[in-house]
């Protein structure tokens, strides 16, 4: 490989190659077309694959075509309107419900390290030092991807010389780079140290334990306990994770995935009051689409917020009240706020504007109870806790700008004001 042909290949991520190489080849090998292919060849591979195949499959399918023709100077025939045409009535004829990893939580993660730190205690005991070892490396493993939100990938491309431990404290890992990272400048993700269900000392002891001071963090281990130079090979994650929640007596391993861990984490940061933008930044999801894909809210089904409206007479029941954060003397009183919000497309064209109104009361405001005061939703009451000036601006800000960034992403321009008790903040 020359010089040239090894930064073009550095290029683009490991995993999404090797996707595309296989989409390739199953159409130009399995499937028997031609390379390039022309726009009714495409859309003749998506029809007699339309049922067999995922329409997400088939999506990705295009985008490897698409890449070919694109790398090859060819015109791309995934952009004719007869495929696009032929997609749209695959999805309409064949509708599929997105099949979602299981997250893994809290409590199974406690149960899950126990077993494994437990499990290495016995093979050290009777000698194994292979299952010593491999336990010791899956224990770090779910650890440090449940709390810092990793993907499988990542976890895979961790390196030891890129990661620096701080005893009782935390740690520091750099990744080069990741999916988010779009101009490859690379990443380095601050992992805390915890009183339980630690990823630091998961990761200290596994490092320890197996002499790692260069190289790929995360290793296969043969049965004498020999430790392979190359890292986990990243089809093996799933199998290897499937493998450890069945030992350590998980029902339905089978449900789970590599997203298991980055699900759980996101579950569990949302049940704990993380907003939407602090979960964005340390996760490093870029799109609020991305971040609310992993979370299910803590009231999936509105069934506590239309129990709570069941509870008394319409009549009688209070305006729903604004819960800013909890404070740490008795609540006080609460003050009514008016909120403005205009939204307009980018462009004369654009069709954003519904679907971010929708994620702006989903995301911004439901959690908070507000009110409409109008049809189309442009003023909305919002009862506030009574706490001091500074928390509440710091509240208010946070609003703005969470319902600022999901705008942005559906490209449309948003005028927000709030006002009340001779304020104004927009």
């Amino acid at each position: 490989m020359t010089e040239l042909d090894r930064y073009l290949d550095a290029a683009t991520r490991a995993n999404t190659r090797r996707s595309y190489q296989s989409a390739v080849r199953h159409f130009e090998v399995d499937w028997g077309g031609h390379l390039p292919a022309t726009a009714d060849s495409v859309a003749r591979y998506l029809a007699e694959h339309a049922g067999r195949l995922a329409t997400n499959t088939l999506k990705q399918r295009l985008a490897a075509l698409a890449q070919w023709h694109t790398e090859h100077g060819f015109v791309d025939p995934t952009r004719a309107p007869i495929v696009r045409k032929v997609l749209k009535g695959i999805q309409t004829v064949h509708p599929s419900i997105e099949k979602r990893a299981e997250p893994l939580l809290l409590t199974q993660l406690a149960q899950v390290l126990t077993w494994l730190e437990g499990a290495a205690i016995t093979a050290r005991d009777r000698g194994d030092h292979a299952g010593q070892l491999r336990h010791l490396r899956d224990r770090a493993l779910v650890a440090l991807g449940f709390w810092r939100g990793f993907r499988g990938d990542e976890l895979i491309r961790l390196q030891a010389e890129h990661v620096r431990i701080v005893p009782g404290r935390g740690m520091t890992c750099f990744l080069p780079r990741s999916k988010g990272d779009r101009q490859h400048q690379g990443t380095t993700f601050k992992v805390p140290a915890l009183s339980r269900c630690c990823p630091v000392i998961a990761t200290q002891d596994w490092i320890a334990a197996a002499a790692i001071t260069e190289g790929p963090l995360f290793r296969r281990v043969d049965r004498w306990g020999g430790i392979a130079a190359e890292p986990l090979h990243a089809n093996s994650l799933i199998r290897l994770l499937r493998r450890v929640f069945t030992q350590s007596g998980l029902p339905a391993p089978d449900d789970y995935s590599g997203h298991s861990l980055r699900r759980g984490f996101a579950a569990w940061a949302d049940a704990n009051g993380w907003d939407v933008r602090t979960l964005m930044e340390y996760v490093g999801w870029k799109d609020i689409k991305s971040a609310m894909r992993y979370l299910d809210g803590a009231d999936p089904f509105a069934q506590e917020r239309i129990e709570a409206g069941l509870a008394a007479p319409a009549a009688s029941t209070p305006a729903p009240t604004l819960a800013l954060p909890a404070p740490t003397h008795p609540e006080p009183s609460s003050r009514p706020l008016e909120l403005t919000l205009l939204l307009s497309p980018f462009t004369p064209r654009g069709r954003g504007t519904a679907q971010a109104r929708r994620l702006i009361e989903d995301i911004c405001l439901a959690p908070y109870r507000a009110q409409r005061l109008d049809a189309d939703g442009t003023r909305y009451r919002l009862h506030a806790i009574a706490v001091d000036g500074d928390t509440l601006d710091e509240a208010i800000a946070r609003l703005l700008d969470d319902m600022h960034r999901i705008a942005d992403n559906h490209r449309c321009f948003l005028e927000a004001s709030l006002q009340g008790d001779g304020r104004h903040w927009d």
